[in-house]
């Protein structure tokens, strides 16, 4: 996993970092996961127009990556705007416990293992927004990740039946991270923002307020806490009644549902046990399915992740955490 840190305006942030793979001779004028089409250059001409409304500084900060590196602006719009809106490539699996003692946030990112020493940690303080701390498996966009105001967000990919011009997946996080203090303010932009793609989003934030947002380009759902439990979990599919419709059985989504069932019978049955402790246990595989792929077949976790939002702390596995030991990321301040 790559560790970058981005200061500076947007433009300046992301003209120093493409000219830094530029000078070791890395270009972007390529994606190493998907062919960029026509149609995937008409769909991000189209989400243009609304990153140019609702995010204007990320355009900025596209642009200084492709001014730096040398690239057309337009060949990375197209890789990022479309990502998530046409392939069903990347898996994970997000939770959220919310107890008086503890705020815990916990996701697993299950990816293809020949890209993985390519994945990133980002750590992001610009001049103007929220600072924060994420991961990703791209880059501009995020995956998981907390800003300094104790804020944390995660998606999950679902299979996209459908697409419309706006925000993916990776942009939405990015943008709740940059811009949201509570879970109360991301959950108002999630329903002023244009979606483009299909995917849950797990926040959390440090009033202890947690949800998962199921939502498409046609519908947001909101799933709170049952009756008299303290979390929330999601993985690669959608779960209410309402967005069921949605789903795609023919699909291999990497067990989602066996995923989504371990942790949730998991947090459901341990009410007395939620801890860090707790939350390491459950994306490492000791409660069942989680993190136990085949990595001959080009599948595993590629990183996990645990915000404690209550002491202030992030724990990452940079890879499988059945194998690996989490660390304490100690470089950013969480006020």
């Amino acid at each position: 996993m790559y560790h970058g840190r981005f200061k500076g305006t947007h433009y300046e942030a992301g003209y120093k970092w493409g000219q830094l793979l530029a000078n070791h001779g890395k270009k972007l004028d390529f994606c190493p996961t998907f062919e960029l089409t026509k149609e995937r250059y008409e769909f991000a001409s189209q989400c243009v127009k609304e990153y140019r409304k609702y995010f204007p500084e990320i355009l900025d900060e596209i642009r200084g990556i492709a001014e730096g590196n040398g690239v057309e602006v337009e060949t990375l719009q197209a890789m990022l705007f479309s990502m998530y809106c046409f392939e069903f490539d990347n898996r994970c699996t997000c939770f959220a416990i919310s107890t008086k003692d503890e705020i815990i946030f916990g996701r697993n990112s299950d990816f293809l293992v020949s890209l993985e020493k390519l994945y990133m940690n980002c750590i992001y303080h610009l001049n103007i927004n929220y600072s924060f701390n994420a991961n990703t498996t791209a880059y501009v966009q995020m995956e998981d990740g907390v800003n300094e105001h104790g804020f944390c967000a995660g998606l999950t990919f679902v299979y996209p039946k459908l697409r419309k011009s706006g925000f993916n997946a990776g942009m939405l996080v990015r943008y709740l991270l940059e811009k949201c203090k509570t879970t109360k303010e991301a959950i108002e932009e999630l329903h002023r923002l244009p979606i483009a793609s299909a995917q849950t989003i797990t926040i959390a934030d440090a009033n202890g307020d947690i949800a998962v947002v199921e939502c498409n380009p046609e519908k947001i759902i909101i799933i709170r806490q049952e009756s008299k439990e303290q979390f929330v979990a999601t993985a690669n599919n959608f779960n209410s009644v309402d967005m069921k419709q949605y789903r795609n059985p023919d699909i291999d989504d990497w067990k989602s549902d066996d995923r989504y069932f371990t942790a949730y019978n998991a947090l459901k049955n341990n009410k007395d046990s939620y801890s860090v402790k707790l939350a390491e246990d459950i994306l490492s595989g000791k409660y069942g399915f989680m993190c136990q792929y085949n990595r001959k077949a080009n599948a595993d976790t590629v990183w996990s992740v645990i915000y404690d939002l209550k002491r202030k702390q992030i724990w990452r596995v940079e890879g499988n955490p059945s194998r690996k030991n989490f660390k304490e990321d100690l470089r950013m301040k969480i006020h």
